[in-house]
């Protein structure tokens, strides 16, 4: 009896919640969403690459405000470890490595702008079509715990492993390049100075 009680009741609860009645988590949710998109635009926008990456630390850090909004505690401190604490590191330490300007830069007014716009616009459309009518009667119970480490590592471990290694590789390939090229400039420089000293 008691147990036809509550579930006639949670029948009723998610039949009056709606998205013309939101609860102040997804209010928060929302407004967090909405911050968080405004800083990524802005890091794909601005024309200053150090701006672009004080940015993108905003960016995803609202990403790990959302995980939290979610009760995914676990997933927003890998976000914040793992993204805004190596991902933008290690950014910040390629453009130190190969010197790239500070302030505006010339490379980012190429004539290839609109067409890169028209294809983020597509994408961009694209992907929220796929999610919306991938989730359209899906709802999160933020009551339990949604990323625990057992159910994440499981996952991770179990079914994306490989993209989680190729992305490993991928950032120390980065941080190689960076390097190379680093030397590279400095070489080029040392030569340079010593034909004049020959000179």
């Amino acid at each position: 009896m008691t147990a036809a009680v509550s579930s006639a009741a949670a029948v009723a609860a998610g039949a009056s919640h709606g998205f013309l009645s939101p609860t102040g988590v997804e209010i928060a949710f929302l407004l967090v969403g909405l911050v968080t998109f405004g800083a990524a635009v802005i890091t794909v926008t601005t024309r200053q690459l150090v701006h672009a990456a004080l940015w993108l630390i905003v960016a995803l850090g609202g990403l790990a405000v959302e995980y939290l909004l979610l009760t995914a505690e676990f997933i927003a401190w890998v976000q914040v470890l793992i993204y805004v604490g190596s991902v933008v590191v290690l950014l910040l330490f390629g453009l130190m490595l190969t010197r790239a300007p500070i302030g505006h830069s010339p490379d980012a007014d190429g004539p290839n702008r609109p067409v890169a716009l028209a294809v983020a616009v597509v994408a961009a459309a694209g992907l929220v079509w796929v999610v919306v009518d991938a989730f359209r009667t899906t709802w999160v119970d933020l009551d339990t715990v949604q990323g625990s480490t057992e159910v994440t590592g499981s996952v991770l471990f179990r079914h994306w492993v490989l993209p989680f290694e190729a992305l490993s590789v991928l950032l120390l390939a980065a941080l190689v390049g960076a390097i190379v090229l680093s030397r590279r400039k400095n070489a080029a420089a040392r030569a340079r100075t010593e034909g004049q000293d020959h000179r």
